[in-house]
């Protein structure tokens, strides 16, 4: 194809919109709205009767923009992806459909607890009084020259943070930080723990954003966040990105938060398996975070839990999860004699293990009171 000297084809191998719509299986009015919006500019416009133009070789671009509307890619990240090449592309549109499959999932399950909580109000009455006794610890490992992990537990709060890039450090610590302030720190009524962990998530990224502010490059900077609210009967779980909450009960571990990662997106949908996340070379790669760069709706995940007494409850990072598996985990968090035996024993376990990066716990045992 040979071109009019500026970089486009001649007009003769140009159609009409008309004709461009029937190439592209699309309506001239989606055509005309995506020129207005800039995702799909015609070739050439008549600077006397406003007919536009198209390249055939438009057909494609078109069609994945059509595509990509409809599974409800935003308009900014559309103009993205179509201007990448094949294959970034397609990694592209995978991250983008990994978060949103998490934050449905997440939304999920705060549906079935409102509904199982709706239903059962009524008959609900609390039995005995519960308690916690915790332990946190954080260690630098044996590779990196700063901790940029911090961990708190204490009698409502238990948090583990990971943070990243050159505010890390900063952002770790105050996304705990403002989860120790009122009303986390107050004794929240159970009924109200939904509304308290709102609040609380929304103060931690306002923190994380604050702290941030002042670096340069606050969207290259954030951190993870993992914490438990306690009610006294209830524990309100905060989580997002790869830092990890587990639950020691009748002797069986559990994982109770999903990794906001690519690696686990891709364990979802059957293109890798656990043992081989355990070690692909993108395993760091979060798909949610705490950033001074926060897009809407990238918040925590938040969901509620009922506590029973003998539960061991661990937060922790990927310092510890990412190299020790969950069977040695298990081992230790079942012989403890105590959570502060517990973290301990963890973070000597990650050090085994090379502790190729910072380590973070927080361990708690429900008691009754």
């Amino acid at each position: 194809m040979t071109d009019d000297g500026q970089g486009r084809p001649p007009a003769a191998e140009l159609v009409t919109i008309g004709a461009f719509a029937r190439l592209s299986r699309l309506s001239a009015k989606a055509l005309r709205r995506y020129d207005e919006l800039g995702l799909l500019k015609p070739v050439l416009v008549d600077p006397v009767n406003g007919y536009r133009y198209y390249d055939p070789a438009q057909a494609r671009t078109a069609r994945l923009v059509a595509w990509l509307r409809r599974i409800g890619m935003p308009l900014a990240r559309i103009t993205e992806v179509i201007a990448l090449d094949p294959g970034a592309a397609a990694a592209a549109i995978r991250v983008y459909w990994a978060r949103i499959e998490a934050e449905t999932a997440a939304r999920r399950d705060l549906a079935v607890f409102l509904i199982d909580q709706l239903s059962t109000e009524e008959a609900m009455a609390q039995v005995g009084t519960l308690g916690i006794r915790y332990a946190a610890g954080t260690d630098i490992g044996a590779v990196r020259e700063t901790n940029q992990d911090a961990a708190y537990a204490g009698s409502r709060l238990l948090a583990v943070a990971d943070g990243f890039g050159e505010g890390g450090a900063g952002a770790s610590a105050a996304a705990i930080d403002a989860l120790r302030r009122p009303p986390a720190q107050g004794a929240a009524p159970a009924a109200e723990l939904l509304n308290t962990l709102h609040d609380v998530a929304e103060e931690a990224a306002r923190a994380v954003r604050d702290a941030l502010a002042g670096t340069g490059v606050p969207a290259e900077s954030g951190t993870t966040l993992t914490a438990m609210v306690w009610t006294g009967s209830q524990l309100g779980l905060v989580h997002i990105g790869d830092s990890r909450a587990y639950l020691l009960r009748g002797g069986e571990l559990f994982r109770i938060t999903h990794d906001h990662s690519l690696v686990q997106s891709m364990i979802d949908d059957g293109s890798l398996t656990e043992e081989e996340a355990f070690s692909h070379p993108q395993r760091a790669m979060l798909l949610k975070v705490l950033s001074g760069g926060d897009p809407e709706g990238s918040g925590p995940d938040l969901c509620v839990r009922d506590a029973l007494p003998g539960d061991r409850y661990l937060l922790c990072s990927d310092g510890l999860s990412a190299v020790v598996e969950g069977t040695a985990l298990a081992r230790v968090l079942a012989a403890a004699d105590g959570p502060g035996t517990a973290v301990r024993e963890l973070v000597a376990l990650a050090g085994a293990a090379g502790a190729p990066d910072n380590v973070a716990c927080a361990v708690a045992d429900v008691v009754a009171l």
